[in-house]
């Protein structure tokens, strides 16, 4: 369903539609509160060169990379309802001999994107206090600041990877995980938890056992939190731990990373109510919007580049997302 969200002096933003413009810009569009929750993942810094004027990722330092995100997700809390919630993906970089970042070896880098190595190769500020080699910390900087700018850091989950991309380094174990940040604008905040639950099968024996608030042993290491209820007998579901294993899925239209849907689905369902807005300001190849739709969600997307809205919406209409009547929300 197509929706119109009121903005201040009589001007409409489609829900419901990526819009290609600036996030920044288009988050001054938005009204105060309007916004359920923001599931995202900013371009990484020294990653990737999208080729458009103005994106986010190819600054010269990390301070200045955090410095911007700080001041975008300060309109993100301005738009998000009171009880709103942000879900953070990010990556982090190495500080390599050409002081760039995303991947530490440069020939596996070459491989990758030649124009950010060669973006990278011409920086000439040194990184302060990281040496060449150094993991920066990139998600936990932008962490910190962004709690430092008054958002709650309620939790940092673990995307753990199954099939990484493989990497030649020989001194340090292949990267296979990434970072989700759960941020909230107030204390209190809307978290569907009994929406993401887990399933759960206990050990033979242990059902029907309550031992207080201990975890039950199960096989292979797993552990559920045993909760009774009239007969003293185990639910079968469990509270969803904060290490999500989710697998990588290739977007054969397009070069650069995209989220597996499995990955957001569980931000979405517990951050946001059915018929709620969805904030993407990064959307790309559209992933949280499919999302959204799918779970009777509306969403906001934000993309600079032209090419990607283009592959956003191709990617829509082939999984034949029904659109209702045109209505109109006062938000």
């Amino acid at each position: 369903m197509i929706y119109l969200v009121r903005i201040k002096g009589g001007k409409k933003l489609e829900t419901n539609k990526i819009h290609n413009c600036d996030c920044m810009e288009g988050l001054k569009n938005l009204p105060d509160g309007s916004i359920d929750c923001c599931v995202t993942s900013p371009p990484y810094w020294g990653l990737r060169d999208y080729g458009v004027n103005g994106q986010i990722g190819l600054e010269e330092t990390p301070e200045e990379y955090v410095d911007k995100l700080v001041l975008l997700f300060r309109e993100v809390k301005r738009v998000l309802r009171e009880d709103g919630t942000l879900w953070l993906n990010l990556g982090d970089s190495y500080n390599a001999n050409y002081r760039g970042g995303g991947v530490e070896n440069c020939s596996d880098f070459q491989k990758a994107n030649k124009g950010t190595l060669d973006f990278m190769a011409t920086k000439k500020k040194e990184l302060k206090n990281i040496k060449p080699k150094d993991l920066v910390g990139i998600p936990w900087m932008v962490a910190f600041a962004l709690r430092a700018d008054g958002w709650y850091l309620r939790q940092d989950i673990i995307w753990h990877k199954p099939n990484p991309m493989p990497e030649s380094v020989t001194d340090r174990c292949t990267k296979s995980h990434e970072y989700i940040f759960l941020l909230s604008k107030s204390q209190h905040y809307y978290f569907n938890a009994e929406a993401i639950k887990e399933k759960s099968i206990a050990e033979s024996g242990t059902a029907g056992k309550w031992n207080g608030n201990r975890d039950l042993n199960l096989p292979h290491g797993q552990t559920r939190f045993a909760k009774p209820n009239l007969g003293g007998s185990v639910d079968g579901f469990r509270n969803k731990r904060d290490v999500w294993v989710v697998t990588t899925k290739p977007f054969k239209e397009s070069h650069f990373a995209t989220f597996p849907e499995e990955l957001i689905t569980p931000c979405i369902l517990a951050g946001s109510r059915e018929n709620g807005v969805v904030l993407d300001p990064f959307m790309g190849a559209g992933t949280t919007a499919l999302v959204s739709l799918k779970n009777n969600r509306q969403f906001i997307g934000f993309e600079l580049n032209d090419e990607y809205c283009k592959l956003a919406e191709k990617r829509l209409e082939q999984n034949r997302v029904i659109w209702g009547q045109v209505g109109m929300a006062d938000l």
